[in-house]
């Protein structure tokens, strides 16, 4: 009897997930809908994050006792708008993370913007669009296990981009042309609404919205991250 009630207890217990650099739960929300237990950690207090929350260095946290490691790297190191201004004082932590991640030997995933392409391991892109969101946003994912994503499409459709204070549409309204006969555009704001319907985020302020991954991403990625933890359990 005991034997079968801690098989019953082990079979139907939430995998725990480490969400590093998780900032505000874009990430963590879409692995909890997936079916993971998460806990996030990040060296700033985030008040909304909507889970259990360890304010500490991602860097440096312990990372036992976990079934699985999500890491979301600072960005601006790898962005396009860091490299227009030739900035050179953001940190570039993917390399440090994938080493600490391999060596707790727990599977993983690292997400980052496109600009740390050449910086991860055979990363697949995931967009909105392809998801069925009315945001175009892409991103990277880095995972130690197999995924498919959708072929990124509709790009030629009226979605939304989310950044800064808020949203815009990019199918901008033509108001003049130029001398050599090209567009004049100008591009009409989204609502503050809009945006977070878009994303399928209503607890973030715009700030944080606005560095967010919407939670279908990884509500995608952690079907196959659940499957793969499946598959190593019954081997």
């Amino acid at each position: 009897m005991t034997r079968d009630r801690d098989s019953l207890l082990h079979q139907t217990r939430r995998p725990r997930l480490l969400d590093l650099f998780c900032c505000a739960g874009g990430a963590a929300k879409g692995y909890h809908d997936a079916g993971f237990d998460v806990v996030g950690v990040d060296i700033n207090p985030q008040p909304r994050y909507p889970f259990e929350f360890i304010q500490a260095d991602a860097l440096e946290v312990s990372l036992d006792g976990y079934d699985a490691i999500h890491a979301s790297p600072p960005c601006q190191g790898y962005s396009a708008a860091n490299n227009i201004h030739q900035r050179t004082d953001h940190p570039l932590h993917i390399g440090a993370v994938r080493e600490r991640l391999i060596a707790a030997g727990v599977p993983y995933v690292i997400e980052n913007v496109e600009g740390a392409k050449s910086s991860m391991i055979n990363p697949v892109t995931v967009c909105g669009l392809s998801l069925g969101l009315n945001v175009r946003r892409h991103r990277l994912f880095e995972c130690s296990f197999p995924v498919m994503v959708p072929p990124c499409t509709g790009h030629e459709r009226d979605y939304l981009i989310v950044f800064g204070q808020g949203g815009a549409r990019t199918r901008a309204k033509q108001i003049g042309r130029t001398a050599k006969n090209g567009p004049i555009l100008r591009r009409g704001t989204a609502s503050w609404e809009a945006s977070c319907e878009a994303m399928g985020i209503d607890w973030m302020r715009r700030p944080e919205l606005s560095e967010a991954i919407p939670p279908r991403y990884t509500e995608h990625i952690g079907g196959y991250l659940m499957s793969a933890l499946e598959y190593e359990e019954a081997a």
